[in-house]
C-alpha cells in the first residue's frame, strides 16, 4: 500500500510572478489541489517539508493528508502526489500538484513496475532479460494503492515472456493496461557470427597500380 502522510498547507491569495518570487524566497513552493468534486484551488506548502516527503518516499504514488489551514480552522484533505515540476538545473521543487481523492471512490492511476528473482534463461542459459514497459495502469481504492508491482520473473526460460494478463495483482487492485502488452522478456544471447570475422581477416589487400610510363610520359 502507498505511504500515507500528513503535510501542512496555506491558501494562496496573491498570485502572479512576482508573488511566486517573494513565496519561494522565504521556503515555500506554490502548489494547486483540484478534483472532481472542488474547484481548483491555489495553495502554498514549504519547501522543506515537500523535499523531506519526497526523498523518504519509496514510490512514486504518495497519498497525503493535506492540512490546508483556513479561517475556519484546520481542514484535512486526501490528496495524490499528482505532479511535482523540478527547476531544470538545480532540481529545486518549483510546483506541486494535487489531486484530491476520496476513500470510497476508485483512483485510475499508473504504478512502476519492479522484478525481483533471477530469470532462469538469464541464470542458466546466458539470455537477456529485456523490460518492455516500465508503468502500467491501475484501478483500486485509495486504501490498496501499491508504490509498486513487484513481478517474480525467476521462472522465465529462454523466449518466454510475461504480459500484463500473467501479473498477480495485489488484493483490491485491477490492471487496466492492454493484458496483451508485454511486461518482461528473455531473448537469445547475441551470438557473433564467426564467418563475418572470417571474412574481415581474410580481405585481400588493395594495391594501387602503378601509372603507366606510356601514361605518364603523355602528361608531360
Amino acid at each position: 500500500m502507498a505511504k500515507q502522510v500528513k503535510l501542512s498547507a496555506h491558501p494562496r491569495i496573491h498570485v502572479g510572478r512576482n508573488c511566486v518570487k517573494q513565496l519561494r524566497s522565504r521556503g515555500a513552493v506554490p502548489a494547486n489541489i483540484y478534483g472532481p468534486k472542488n474547484e481548483p484551488a491555489n495553495i502554498e506548502i514549504s519547501a522543506k517539508d515537500i523535499k523531506r516527503l519526497l526523498a523518504h518516499a519509496s514510490g512514486e504514488n504518495i497519498l497525503v493528508e493535506l492540512e490546508i489551514s483556513e479561517e475556519k480552522g484546520t481542514k484535512t484533505h486526501l490528496s495524490l502526489i499528482q505532479e511535482v515540476q523540478h527547476h531544470p538545473v538545480r532540481g529545486d521543487i518549483l510546483h506541486v500538484d494535487f489531486l484530491e481523492v476520496s476513500m470510497n471512490e476508485l483512483l485510475h492511476t499508473e504504478v512502476p513496475l519492479e522484478s525481483f528473482g533471477d530469470a532462469d534463461g538469464v541464470k542458466n542459459y546466458g539470455g537477456l532479460l529485456e523490460q518492455l514497459i516500465r508503468h502500467i495502469s491501475i484501478e483500486c481504492l485509495p486504501k490498496n494503492l501499491p508504490e509498486s508491482i513487484r513481478v517474480d520473473i525467476s521462472s522465465l526460460g529462454i523466449g518466454h515472456a510475461l504480459h500484463v494478463r500473467d501479473l498477480v495483482m495485489p488484493t483490491g487492485v485491477v490492471a487496466t493496461s492492454d493484458p496483451d502488452l508485454t511486461v518482461f522478456l528473455v531473448a537469445e544471447p547475441k551470438v557473433e557470427d564467426p564467418s563475418k570475422s572470417d571474412q574481415l581477416q581474410q580481405a585481400p589487400e588493395v594495391i594501387r597500380e602503378k601509372k603507366s610510363a606510356v601514361e605518364g610520359e603523355g602528361k608531360k
